[in-house]
């Protein structure tokens, strides 16, 4: 008999198929695995950071209109069939309620120690070599200027506005991927982090350089 765990990885993979490349089953499985090397060094519910790991992005509201209440419907309906404790489902809706780096305003008062280890790896997997192909064809799918200079980074962005912003990838970067280092909850998501973010550095210089000819 399959575990839980097994379960929700088909039922993720299947209802992912076709699914933008930048949050397809394999940002999901990367998620995962980044969030369980995390899991080591923190005292939490690995099942919590699992399930939340693997059904955060099931219906992205990027994909959905910005319907936020779609990917907690699906998940609850689908661990209810599992027989998942409503304890444990609560905790895993609290993770996907909450994971967006949108919803970053709100003041959340009590981040639960699983939310913090699945936002870490959810945002570590938005930065470094993957996070770049991650923006770059998610710029792609949405038809967004690559880069234009006198087009500046809006760094004042309410969560509407975000929402529904379609800058340049290039300020992308400086909208959300270079602000992820500094909001990482965990010791751990901050090392694995600081390598990724000196990576786009790096390549936001040479960027500049081969875009700038002389």
């Amino acid at each position: 008999m399959k575990s839980t765990i097994e379960n929700t990885v088909e039922f993720v993979k299947e209802k992912l198929k076709g699914a933008e490349a930048g949050h397809d089953w394999y940002h999901i499985e990367r998620v995962w695995k980044l969030a369980g090397k995390i899991a080591e060094t923190e005292d939490c519910n690995k099942e919590v950071v699992e399930l939340s790991a693997l059904l955060h992005d099931i219906a992205d509201p990027k994909f959905h209109n910005g319907d936020e209440t779609i990917a907690p419907k699906i998940s609850k309906e689908f661990l209810e069939k599992q027989n998942v404790s409503h304890e444990i489902i609560d905790k895993v809706l609290f993770v996907i309620e909450n994971i967006s780096f949108k919803n970053r305003g709100n003041g959340l008062q009590n981040p639960s120690i699983e939310l913090k280890i699945v936002q870490d790896a959810d945002r570590i997997d938005a930065i470094g070599a993957i996070g770049i192909a991650r923006t770059f064809n998610f710029g792609g799918f949405k038809n967004n200027l690559m880069y234009d200079p006198e087009i500046k980074p809006n760094l004042t962005m309410s969560k509407e506005e975000y929402k529904k912003s379609n800058g340049t990838t290039i300020n992308h970067f400086y909208e959300k991927l270079l602000l992820l280092k500094d909001l990482m909850n965990t010791e751990s998501g901050k090392k694995m982090a600081q390598e990724r973010h000196d990576y786009m550095l790096n390549f936001l210089d040479q960027f500049y350089k081969e875009w700038n000819v002389d």
